[in-house]
């Protein structure tokens, strides 16, 4: 006991608090729609004969043979697999725990896999599976790039409804200086510079001019919208080769890990933008949590007025950090012209924005989770396409919703009670 302790007379026996035990069943509950589902899908209505992965491509060094799968065998097991891990998942909110992230893509990857199996029964053509992974992470390149960008400005109290916007510019401004340039990089530099301007008129107008910043966010998103529609019209359509032929990227694969069976030619046979986006994910998840610039930028988005106490400049912080995000969504949109198209299309984002931005709260603001949120829409969008091209019996019509299906339940259920940054969407107003 110290001495100052000892001469106030107070105990220094341990105090025993009660902890609030919240149980969120959240989780649980989805688990049990979807393990219903599959056994509705794979028992009740499942299909005979089998299903064919092809998991190799011409590129590997280890060829695996096709994998031929018995449909109704697989449409039984994998709904005994999803009720098991339903039923961990009901204890564990009993007990009061979070259910794993680890768990949850486990359940997601189970019920993929029997999805795939009983959509493509019958089918003469293999399922080619890293063609379905290639697909899929190329579809998630602007969807990291912007969750990494909605992530930094949740982080530091903005909240960025026109990560949208910041894609869409990247996209007509990188297409239009690769073309007339006829460098790939500087259209990526361009890019970044759209994204700048973009979120320059976020901060100067929610930050400098505290109005609201959901309305700024879309009223900016229309804005890029209608500007690029109309320069599109009017000067990308009429003119083409001198402002719609962007000079793309290479595909340059990294050598042995481009031959990885199954996951090297999704993740090493990329373009130039991918890898940098690789480097991003790490760069934005290092910065925040383990240099001293992160822990500035967190303590003005959770609380400014201690930030404000201990020296930090609150507003000045968002500021830079604002244009930061949109220099790095900026990146993301370029991709759209310089990898996944060879132009521009008019609204070639397609909403893109905004399922990055639902990818920032189904990640809990967190770099790395995000980056995992943006992978999954990316992935069902990748299967809608695949299941198109096969026997599939579900709907062309349900297919085209299925990402956006998966996104609303991923956000709805499995990230269970989350908080966002304290001083999100709050103005600082120096006192």
């Amino acid at each position: 006991m110290s001495t100052a302790v000892a001469n106030a007379g107070i105990d220094e026996s341990p105090i025993q608090l009660e902890k609030a035990v919240i149980k969120s069943w959240k989780t649980p509950i989805i688990f049990s729609v979807f393990t219903v589902l599959g056994a509705l899908l794979f028992i009740a209505f499942g299909r005979s004969g089998d299903t064919h992965f092809n998991l190799t491509t011409s590129f590997d060094f280890i060829k695996i043979p096709i994998l031929s799968v018995p449909t109704r065998q697989t449409g039984i097991v994998i709904p005994i697999l999803l009720l098991a891990i339903t039923a961990f998942g009901y204890w564990r909110s009993y007990i009061a725990k979070k259910v794993p992230l680890w768990l949850t893509a486990i359940f997601a990857i189970l019920f993929f896999v029997g999805f795939l199996t009983w959509a493509a029964a019958g089918s003469t053509t293999p399922v080619a599976v890293p063609g379905l992974l290639l697909s899929a992470i190329g579809i998630s390149v602007p969807l990291i790039f912007g969750a990494l960008g909605g992530v930094i400005t949740e982080r530091v109290g903005v909240v960025n409804v026109a990560i949208e916007g910041q894609l869409l510019a990247g996209a007509f401004v990188s297409a239009v200086v690769a073309t007339v340039t006829h460098s790939a990089v500087a259209g990526f530099i361009a890019a970044m510079f759209a994204g700048v301007l973009v979120s320059a008129l976020l901060a100067v107008f929610s930050i400098t001019y505290i109005v609201d910043q959901v309305i700024v966010g879309v009223v900016l998103n229309v804005l890029v919208i209608g500007l690029t529609d109309f320069l599109y019209s009017q000067v990308l359509a009429n003119q083409p080769s001198q402002f719609n032929a962007p000079t793309q990227f290479p595909i340059l694969p990294i050598p042995l890990l481009s031959q990885i069976p199954l996951l090297g030619p999704a993740l090493f046979r990329q373009t130039v933008i991918v890898y940098i986006m690789y480097v991003a994910v790490f760069l934005v998840w290092f910065g925040l949590y383990k240099t001293r610039w992160g822990l500035r930028l967190r303590a003005v988005g959770e609380h400014p007025t201690a930030a404000d106490t201990v020296g930090i400049r609150v507003n000045p912080t968002r500021f830079w950090n604002v244009l930061l995000a949109g220099a790095i969504v900026g990146a993301g949109g370029s991709y759209f012209s310089l990898a996944a198209s060879p132009l521009f299309t008019r609204e070639v984002t397609q909403g893109a924005g905004y399922i990055a931005l639902a990818a920032v709260i189904f990640g809990q603001w967190n770099p790395v989770r995000a980056t995992l949120a943006a992978l999954l829409f990316g992935f069902t969008t990748s299967l809608k396409y695949t299941l198109v091209t096969s026997a599939s019996p579900v709907p062309s019509e349900f297919m085209a919703m299925l990402p956006y299906v998966v996104t609303i339940f991923a956000v709805a259920g499995l990230v269970g009670h989350v908080r966002g940054p304290a001083a999100s969407g709050k103005p600082y107003i120096k006192s």
